[in-house]
């Protein structure tokens, strides 16, 4: 059994509007979030209700180890509240071409897997994955047919954009 929810490292806010952010590679330091507005943020959460928001930093945090031993891929955290799981990865590319979306999928589809496998995803019958670049910000729209690929494989509604929409 993997805890994605070690209370050490959860961190909450019910501010209406705050960032997550993350240390550019090769950092090994974990996402967190931050209720001052910055040039750090990467992801802005608009929390219009201003619920409590939980994040748990995943990536240099949760270990998520393939059969062999080795390290799996990780997403970089998770937003959670109420009924409603939403895992986020981060990334601060600039460029032509989509290798940052594909990179992120990736990310994303490697710890759904392992998080879908604990009896805990049950408590969370809203479930979303988004994709977020500072670099760019709004939504890909052209990322249709991977979002509804994603959806049906995973039950997971993925976004690729930077702004992430608390209901």
């Amino acid at each position: 059994m993997i805890d994605f929810f070690p209370t050490q490292h959860i961190s909450s806010s019910n501010r209406r509007k705050f960032g997550i952010c993350d240390r550019p590679a090769p950092a090994a330091e974990k996402a967190y979030i931050a209720e001052r507005q910055g040039q750090d943020w990467i992801a802005a959460v608009d929390n219009y209700p201003q619920v409590k928001v939980n994040f748990v930093p995943v990536d240099h945090c949760i270990e998520l180890r393939r059969a062999d031993g080795s390290m799996d891929n990780r997403c970089d955290g998770c937003l959670f509240y109420r009924d409603t799981i939403i895992f986020v990865e981060l990334k601060q590319r600039k460029g032509k071409g989509n290798q940052w979306i594909k990179d992120g999928e990736q990310q994303l589809r490697s710890t759904i897997g392992y998080f879908e496998q604990q009896e805990e995803a049950r408590n969370f019958p809203i479930k979303k994955a988004y994709i977020a670049n500072s670099e760019k910000p709004l939504f890909r729209t052209g990322q249709a047919v991977r979002m509804e690929r994603f959806f049906s494989e995973t039950n997971y509604i993925l976004r690729i954009e930077n702004r992430i929409n608390i209901e």
